[in-house]
């Protein structure tokens, strides 16, 4: 197997420390180029240092400027989009891992997919994408329940993600709409509200601590319930999907990708 060449853009970051860790102990990647944003503090200092790992002899930069493979993204929506145009002026492929993007945003991101091999999913997890194929699975089979089923999506995450519901949790609930034709979306309830309608799937955002992310979908029905429910131990979870996807995507045709396409799930 080739060795792919990557770029982790938001290297400073949580996760992008993990991707650094992580890629500098994997045999078929090579990271060549970290980058981060150009008023970070660390700029100039060696990526492999930030991450906890010893010097890889890869310095922090603000832009890209070395030939790479793939580019994985951890960062925030407005730096997504730039390197997102980076890849496009560059012609190289992007595993876009960054939540919380707008429509405008997403849309955008849907576009580039038509220049480039863009792989993009609210979560790297390869468990949450497979608990998405269950859930699929699921909706299928209880939209013409006789009792109707009531669907409700926990999450739980850190007490820094800015976003809520999570990308993760909204993908889950667009799964299920799709099969089962919700047009309403409940965020929490309070006060008296009335008995539950059964077009909506409610959504429910706990931050707490240091969660790296919990997921738990929930199908009501009269006399039954089933959960569907992932969790993360650690960020790593996310990190080793990012890489699965960036090996994945190297050398393939412009187009937009998802990790069910790196599962074999598609």
């Amino acid at each position: 197997m080739p060795i792919t060449k990557i770029a982790i853009h938001g290297a400073a970051g949580r996760m992008g420390q993990r991707l650094v860790a992580l890629a500098s102990t994997d045999r078929d990647l090579q990271l060549v180029a970290a980058i981060d944003a150009p008023n970070n503090p660390r700029i100039g200092q060696d990526a492999g240092l930030i991450a906890g790992v010893g010097e890889l002899g890869v310095p922090l930069a603000m832009s890209l400027t070395t030939p790479v493979d793939v580019v994985i993204d951890f960062s925030a929506p407005a730096g997504a989009m730039a390197i997102t145009e980076t890849c496009l002026e560059r012609g190289q492929a992007l595993v876009l891992a960054t939540t919380g993007l707008s429509a405008e945003q997403q849309s955008q991101v849907r576009d580039a997919s038509r220049r480039i091999p863009l792989l993009w999913s609210p979560s790297m997890s390869l468990a949450v994408n497979l608990a998405m194929k269950l859930t699929g699975i699921a909706a299928q089979s209880l939209k013409d329940h006789p009792s109707g089923a009531d669907v409700e999506i926990i999450e739980r995450h850190h007490r820094y993600k800015e976003d809520s519901p999570s990308g993760t949790a909204l993908k889950f609930g667009e799964i299920i709409a799709d099969v089962m034709g919700q047009e309403a979306a409940r965020h929490g309830r309070e006060g008296r509200v009335g008995a539950r309608p059964h077009g909506e799937i409610g959504y429910h955002a706990v931050r707490v601590g240091d969660n790296p992310g919990e997921h738990t979908i929930i199908f009501g029905l009269l006399g039954e319930t089933l959960e569907i429910a992932v969790k993360a131990t650690n960020r790593d979870c996310y990190a080793h999907g990012a890489l699965a996807a960036a090996k994945f995507l190297a050398g393939k045709p412009a187009g937009l990708y998802g990790m069910s396409d790196v599962l074999g799930l598609a």
